[in-house]
């Protein structure tokens, strides 16, 4: 169930009787997207009741809004959207940026999506407002300004450094942040292959937002729901019956 539709259609062929006002299409998905707020606040609530941590990781994503042959005359997000390259997969792209933040366990702390051009190390600063301790992030977030910036928050940044860069950290230390690290891996696996987070099945930022914040919601219920049954948080496929 990947859009507004086919959730008004599983709710009304399975869960009727629970929603008898459960109305009309159009109604239902205005009224999806005017509970953005609502899900916003939820997901402060969920992260302040089982999020709070003082390790954190942060990452970006590739969200396509087209096949890149047909960018040049894709008019959806034409001003909004730019092209960028995915070094991971090794392909140029048209559209946005997704920015993640999680704890060490995986919980999804914060997220938001930019133009795929502005550079991550940029939108950062905007992600990390409400944490401090350890941050993990990968060279793309090598910056003297955002050290700089994470140092007087309290934040200590820690990346791997490039090949002609000393690093005098210990080689024990690099492998557990290494290690530590693929979490944000996972969930960005996750959020792409279980939830559709990299489908743009939106025409404005608005209607986008929202659906962002569905996936976000829907994967830190499923967290959250894993740790109090006492399995592996990550494990979503321990809760298919």
């Amino acid at each position: 169930m990947d859009t507004d539709s086919q959730i008004h259609q599983y709710f009304k062929q399975h869960w009727q009787t629970w929603f008898p006002n459960l109305g009309s299409y159009p109604n239902f998905a205005k009224q999806c997207v005017n509970l953005l707020q609502v899900k916003t606040l939820i997901q402060q609530h969920i992260v302040k009741q089982h999020g709070q941590d003082n390790i954190h990781f942060i990452d970006g994503f590739p969200i396509p809004v087209c096949q890149y042959a047909r960018a040049y005359r894709h008019k959806t997000f034409k001003y909004e959207g730019s092209y960028s390259y995915c070094a991971s997969k090794q392909q140029k792209y048209f559209g946005f940026e997704g920015h993640l933040l999680i704890n060490l366990s995986g919980m999804i702390t914060n997220f938001t999506f930019a133009s795929a051009k502005i550079d991550e190390r940029l939108v950062a600063p905007d992600m990390l407002d409400n944490i401090k301790g350890l941050l993990g992030a990968d060279m793309g977030y090598i910056s003297p300004d955002l050290s700089e910036y994470c140092f007087k928050r309290w934040v200590d940044l820690q990346t791997p450094l490039r090949k002609n860069m000393p690093d005098k950290r210990p080689i024990s230390v690099l492998n557990r942040l290494k290690n530590a690290r693929r979490n944000i891996e996972t969930v960005i696996g996750q959020l792409s292959q279980r939830f559709n987070m990299q489908k743009v099945r939106a025409r404005d930022l608005w209607h986008l937002s929202h659906r962002f914040m569905r996936k976000i919601l829907a994967h830190n219920f499923c967290f959250v729901i894993n740790k109090q049954l006492g399995n592996p948080p990550l494990q979503f496929e321990l809760l298919i019956l």
